[in-house]
């Protein structure tokens, strides 16, 4: 049992997780499976406190440091869902659980649209872990729409179950090579059925599947944890950075505009303090 567990691996989640380090709480921090790509990516940032004119890259490497320093520890998992447990939270990452007892929320804003049919199918034939759901579709036919390459072993585990696995990836140089998996250009616009999703449409063509794999390395944080108060596609909160849900904090871009590193960091480092104040109580 945790006493933190903060989910996100930009600015405001490398400042919750170094704040309770120092703090000397328990922690367990979920960074996901690459780095902050908006951070590296950034050409040059001007309103970083004493950090003027630092690229991205640069940036994101003075982070590193940080913590390897203080000796911050990363769990390099995407946490697919939170669960309320009467007075803590489980935390289910892959195949594995974890218990804390408060969750800052550090997941950004999700830059990729939800599918026409994806919440309404979720958990009727969508599903957002490989390794979770996979045996459901032992010998089955299943599409994946995959984000990032960093998921591709996971594909790859699923060619070891189902009978045929359609990968559907946003980015070049897909490097799945399973013999039955089989490669589609194109987005999909659609997911339809009855009970259950049967169907991916695309504009010019569609496929009869019996399950979707979306594979993403963060998600709205309204899927993460039932019950969050969102508005506008940002989490409701207090000055304290407290949610609607008891224990529960967000910070950085998820809980608002501007989108900012310097705010990220400096809300992360709210909300821990936040949370520490919650546990004395």
């Amino acid at each position: 049992m945790y006493d933190i567990a903060i989910i996100g691996g930009g600015p405001a989640g490398y400042s919750a997780a170094i704040n309770a380090k120092i703090l000397n709480r328990s922690y367990i921090w979920f960074t996901g499976k690459t780095p902050p790509k908006k951070v590296i990516k950034a050409e040059l940032i001007r309103n970083y406190l004493g950090l003027s004119d630092i690229s991205g890259e640069n940036l994101f490497s003075a982070f590193e440091s940080h913590i390897a320093a203080l000796g911050v520890e990363k769990t390099p998992e995407v946490v697919t869902g939170v669960y309320d447990l009467d007075g803590k939270y489980a935390l289910l990452a892959g195949k594995n659980e974890y218990e804390a007892r408060t969750v800052i929320l550090c997941t950004g804003v999700e830059t990729a649209r939800p599918i026409d049919g994806e919440d309404e199918f979720l958990g009727r034939g969508v599903s957002y872990c490989a390794t979770c759901d996979g045996n459901f579709y032992r010998g089955k036919d299943i599409a994946v729409l995959c984000y990032d390459k960093a998921f591709e072993h996971e594909i790859e585990y699923l060619c070891t179950l189902a009978h045929t696995v359609h990968v559907i990836p946003t980015y070049k140089d897909c490097g799945v090579k399973a013999a039955n998996a089989h490669m589609h250009e194109g987005y999909p616009v659609k997911f339809t059925g009855g009970m259950r999703l049967e169907k991916v449409l695309f504009k010019n063509g569609e496929l009869a599947v019996d399950g979707v794999f979306v594979l993403r390395n963060s998600f709205s944080p309204a899927k993460l944890v039932h019950g969050l108060k969102t508005e506008g596609g940002h989490i409701v909160v207090n000055r304290a950075l407290a949610t609607n849900l008891d224990g529960v904090f967000a910070a950085g871009d998820c809980a608002g505009r501007p989108y900012q590193y310097a705010k990220s960091a400096g809300e992360g480092n709210i909300a821990v303090h936040s949370a520490v104040e919650y546990l004395s109580k």
